[in-house]
């Protein structure tokens, strides 16, 4: 297809996600520390309209699902479009993944909408920190978004240790960070920076959202362009 310049200077924006131990749950402890989304101020190109070019292809590795089989990762990140988010947990940081679970809620409910669209898709988080998020811990963050009848599949994945995770970081250049005490003793706040990485159903990164770039509107037209694209063939 040929379409529109894509948005990339927005799409490398950086930030830095600080994150520390907080109750299981989704979102920010207190209001003031709600997901603080970034606001669209123009009109998205429509599906289908422009392109998306292949980035990298999506490394191979095992993963555990939140009943704790250990899967081959791939199996999760081919076969339909994907958008894939590492994450923890207990994260906090209103500009982390709180943010980053709330825009995959969002584009849940609007896929939805549409149940034939929505088979077509699928939604991964998977854990930077295997120690803590173990399976049943996944499984509690999860709920009912895990559920195995819904349309739109949500897998909630992690890893058995840090040596089976960082490869998947490494290759698709997921950074994150442990940060020191004034004695230079790992702490338990780690940084990262939030991406998001909308996968095609041949396993092959399409686009990198950054926490300033996450808008649902985009991200959804983003989506139904490689389904266009998959129809096509």
């Amino acid at each position: 297809m040929i379409g529109v310049p894509r948005r990339t200077p927005c799409a490398l924006l950086l930030a830095a996600c600080t994150l520390s131990f907080a109750p299981f749950g989704h979102g920010a402890a207190s209001p003031e520390m709600a997901p603080k989304a970034p606001v669209q101020d123009f009109v998205a190109p429509p599906p289908g309209s422009y392109g998306l070019p292949p980035i990298q292809r999506v490394p191979e590795g095992l993963v555990l699902d939140i009943d704790g089989r250990r899967q081959a990762f791939s199996r999760f990140t081919t076969g339909r479009v994907t958008l894939l988010c590492f994450m923890y947990t207990y994260c906090v940081d209103p500009i982390g993944c709180p943010l980053a679970f709330e825009t995959m809620t969002t584009l849940r409910r609007r896929l939805l909408e549409n149940p034939e669209r929505a088979r077509q898709v699928r939604l991964v988080s998977l854990s930077f920190d295997p120690t803590n998020d173990d399976p049943a811990a996944m499984k509690r963050y999860a709920g009912a978004l895990a559920d195995p009848a819904s349309p739109l599949r949500w897998h909630f994945l992690t890893t058995r240790s840090v040596t089976e995770l960082k490869p998947l970081l490494d290759d698709l250049g997921q950074d994150v960070a442990v940060e020191l005490d004034e004695h230079g003793r790992p702490t338990r706040v780690l940084n990262h920076t939030l991406k998001l990485f909308l996968i095609d159903a041949r396993g092959r990164v399409r686009e990198i959202y950054t926490s300033a770039f996450l808008l649902p509107e985009v991200m959804l037209n983003d989506i139904e362009t490689l389904l266009l694209e998959t129809a096509d063939r």
